[in-house]
């Protein structure tokens, strides 16, 4: 079962959170980050992303930069801006996104369960960016990002949650500058604490990584080396019910045809798919539905039946798309080294497709239909790993709000 705790997060005074709350540190290169912090001293990213303090120059993973991390994180609570809080506590994370909400438990999870397998993963981590989130972590000896996890919803927690929503005036409660609304209470009454551990422990089997998987690797090797830190035995977590989640859909453009014509393309692609022009974008509305943008027109492809397996990870778009085009008609063995391709989240929506197409830099579009959550559930408790950049998670959680020390 799985073991949370509360924990006394660093967090922005009250009057400052809307300034210091920045958009992840993965979201952003270099670039964007300079141009967001530079009429906001106050942006998290100065901790997330120190380079944007130091000269272009300076490598990006070169010691210097963490300790600018750690130098900016200690003036910040020097300057009043992030305080600890004064004893281990709950906090729940809502987000309103085009009017949909979705609401969140930010906790510490245990590096344990997640050695143990019950804090599932979906995917293969990459050494490099794992080192940079270690080398972060231990250098300021905090945890900035927060692992975003999964669980089947649970009565009596969902119950608790929203009565402690009713019933106490939220911390912090803004709209940042991209619409989202971000709204944090402080659950902070002993009972209430105790009730939500227990439930945890007896009511939630697993968890499951929905986004942060070199996170969430990061800390339990931090753990690894910070082995007397009581802290480091535990990682920071926000938790969503997976009746609150959706994914998005996460698009694929393609450079060439891999010497095909236009004509023979499709003429190939008649083998797996039935192949249907269409005069409008196409946004699949179902699974094993898929729109293709070539030669400024689209066409709606279905997967014809017998064309892919019914496994878990054979049946996802994502797989069906690899397997019967990538691979088969454009020679894309390995999507995570190929240069010929790159991913588009749903967020952009589907002109951004048509954009990248028109614009020459790529030669044909797939939009899919997003993997479920079920489906990410499905392969998890399979341990089997899902396709490279199969899910896109929205909105995104704000870091600095809610910060975990080591």
């Amino acid at each position: 079962m799985s073991v949370i705790k509360p924990f006394p997060a660093l967090r922005p005074d009250k009057a400052v959170a809307a300034k210091v709350a920045s958009r992840p540190y993965d979201v952003l290169n270099s670039e964007e980050a300079r141009e967001e912090v530079k009429n906001n001293p106050e942006s998290f990213l100065h901790i997330t992303k120190a380079e944007v303090d130091l000269a272009p120059d300076v490598p990006l993973h070169s010691s210097t930069v963490y300790e600018k991390a750690k130098e900016n994180l200690a003036a910040f609570q020097q300057k009043g801006l992030l305080f600890k809080e004064d004893k281990p506590c709950y906090y729940i994370y809502q987000l309103i996104m085009d009017g949909r909400s979705q609401t969140g438990l930010v906790a510490a999870s245990a590096v344990s369960d997640y050695e143990n397998g019950l804090i599932k993963k979906h995917e293969f981590t990459r050494p490099e960016k794992e080192q940079d989130r270690i080398n972060h972590m231990s250098t300021i000896e905090a945890q900035t990002g927060k692992v975003f996890l999964a669980y089947n919803n649970v009565a009596e927690l969902d119950a608790l949650i929203d009565q402690w929503k009713k019933e106490h005036a939220p911390e912090y409660d803004f709209t940042a500058e991209d619409g989202i609304r971000h709204t944090v209470w402080v659950v902070n009454d002993d009972a209430v604490i105790e009730q939500i551990t227990t439930l945890f422990r007896e009511k939630v089997p697993a968890t499951y990584i929905a986004d942060g998987h070199h996170r969430a690797a990061s800390a339990a090797k931090v753990h690894k080396a910070l082995p007397n830190s009581a802290e480091a035995a535990y990682f920071l977590t926000v938790i969503f019910p997976a009746a609150e989640l959706a994914i998005l859909d996460y698009n694929r453009v393609i450079k060439d045809l891999n010497g095909h014509t236009t004509e023979n393309f499709i003429a190939a692609l008649h083998e797996d798919f039935e192949v249907t022009a269409s005069e409008t974008a196409v946004k699949p509305g179902r699974l094993h539905e898929f729109g293709m943008y070539l030669d400024g027109k689209w066409y709606l492809l279905r997967s014809r039946p017998g064309t892919f397996t019914e496994d878990p990870i054979g049946i996802l778009d994502v797989s069906i798309l690899a397997e019967n085009v990538l691979d088969k008609l454009l020679g894309i063995k390995d999507q995570r080294t190929d240069k010929r391709i790159d991913f588009v989240g749903g967020i952009r929506g589907i002109q951004e497709l048509e954009k990248r197409v028109n614009s020459g830099e790529m030669n044909v579009a797939f939009s899919l239909y997003p993997v479920t959550i079920q489906q990410l559930f499905d392969i998890a408790d399979s341990g089997e790993v899902m396709p490279p950049k199969s899910t896109w998670f929205e909105p995104k959680l704000r870091d600095g709000l809610l910060t975990h020390l080591l």
